[in-house]
């Protein structure tokens, strides 16, 4: 099995060169490294790719979007049998992250897969209970009918730390080219309805988080209202994202209270700019594009 790993890369710091030097460590997996630089300084990371002998692949950063570059680094690298993205700030765990990862396509109707994140160093508890709800420790492999009971959960992933088979890629057209985020979310529910299944690998792990501002947070839940706008599929087929978000926030209030109550009322103003800003992503048609601008975090999609 031919492994290539994807990653986009926009002036990336220090966490780069770990995640680099981490792939460089992996074992058990053939795989190759393509970087798509959107804008960077080369000389900061260049003497870990070379290592790696990766190809590095130069546009524009105007020319970015979250699925059509990834789908451009597919095309470059068509004699690969799985893809594996991770983005600049992602960093494998261990040695085996990508062999546990890609292990789950000996199974022919796994179409995709997705690996545990694990908090930085630096998380505060809300970037940590982020990624405990979201990954958790067990394993499990979905397919559309299990819908009914996870609901949109089902077409939940991560291109942080994903892997698609080429074929399963191929019967449904691979990534848009033109979306504001979750792309990955968009495959793996078209990879659902096509009859593939997807699959959580907890024991295949990458370091992964933000602590995100208010208005971060702000910003990015409207681009995944616009998302969940533009692609009202997704929700009429598994369900809406608010249901989701309600087991979010019970979970978020159970865990401050036992190890941190003084941060609740942070907790809700976090939780509600997250609310106003997908209900406002979601209200999008309705604005102009210049409001859409200041909303969004990905700011050139408009």
């Amino acid at each position: 099995m031919h492994v290539q790993v994807i990653i986009p890369i926009y002036h990336p710091k220090q966490q780069f060169v770990r995640c680099l030097r981490a792939l460089h460590q992996q074992k058990d997996v053939n795989l190759s490294v393509m970087l798509i630089d959107s804008g960077s300084e080369q000389s900061q990371w260049m003497p870990e790719a070379e290592q790696l002998h990766a190809e590095i692949i130069p546009i524009r950063a105007a020319e970015f979007n979250h699925g059509g570059t990834r789908q451009m680094g597919i095309e470059r690298s068509s004699v690969a049998d799985v893809y594996v993205f991770l983005t600049q700030d992602a960093i494998p765990a261990t040695e085996q992250s990508i062999a546990r990862l890609v292990s789950v396509f000996a199974d022919p109707k796994v179409g995709c897969a997705y690996g545990r994140q694990l908090p930085h160093e630096d998380a505060n508890i809300f970037a940590s209970h982020a990624r405990a709800f979201n990954y958790p420790d067990k394993s499990r492999v979905l397919s559309f009918t299990d819908r009914k009971n996870y609901g949109m959960k089902t077409a939940f992933s991560s291109n942080s730390f994903s892997a698609y088979r080429r074929t399963a890629l191929v019967d449904v057209g691979g990534f848009p080219t033109h979306t504001i985020l979750s792309e990955d979310m968009y495959v793996v529910a078209r990879m659902l309805q096509a009859g593939w299944k997807s699959a959580y690998v907890a024991e295949a792990a990458v370091y992964h988080s933000h602590n995100y501002t208010f208005m971060q947070e702000f910003h990015r839940y409207f681009d995944i209202g616009v998302f969940h706008h533009r692609e009202g599929w997704i929700r009429e087929t598994f369900g809406q994202a608010e249901g989701e978000g309600g087991r979010f926030v019970a979970d978020e209030i159970r865990l401050l209270m036992h190890r941190a109550p003084w941060l609740l009322p942070e907790m809700l103003v976090r939780d509600g700019m997250k609310f106003l800003g997908y209900r406002l992503g979601i209200m999008e048609s309705r604005l102009p594009v210049t409001w859409k601008r200041k909303l969004a975090m990905n700011k050139t999609f408009f």
